[in-house]
């Protein structure tokens, strides 16, 4: 760590926190069932457009035998659970879905 920040700049970064919801998605006991492909293609497009439309904020696929993606979603925690538990995978049991309420800095991205 090289860039030195006062308490002052950290004071005026919280200031700008907005809460958001994060979805935590660890794959489930069905995670090859039969039909297993289609169902998860399903449930790309649902996270993909719901990321068009702004629900998710950034979604994170992940490489990992247990961790299924993280989104952080821009939605309170009631609402995001009500979404998640409609997916197609989170419904199979392919994907088990956890909501964590979060706060996170309005314009912060993904580096390119």
């Amino acid at each position: 760590m090289s860039t030195t920040v006062t308490d002052e700049q950290i004071r005026q970064l919280a200031e700008t926190a907005k809460p958001y919801s994060v979805a935590l998605l660890w794959w489930g006991p069905e995670r090859h069932m039969d039909g297993a492909e289609a169902t998860e293609r399903e449930h790309q497009r649902r996270m993909v457009s719901l990321r068009a439309d702004g629900v998710i904020a950034i979604l994170c696929p992940a490489a990992s035998e247990t961790l299924a993606g993280v989104a952080i979603m821009n939605v309170p925690p009631e609402e995001a659970r009500e979404i998640m538990d409609r997916d197609p995978c989170v419904q199979a049991r392919m994907i088990l879905c956890e909501i964590r309420p979060c706060h996170g800095f309005p314009g912060d991205t993904l580096p390119k």
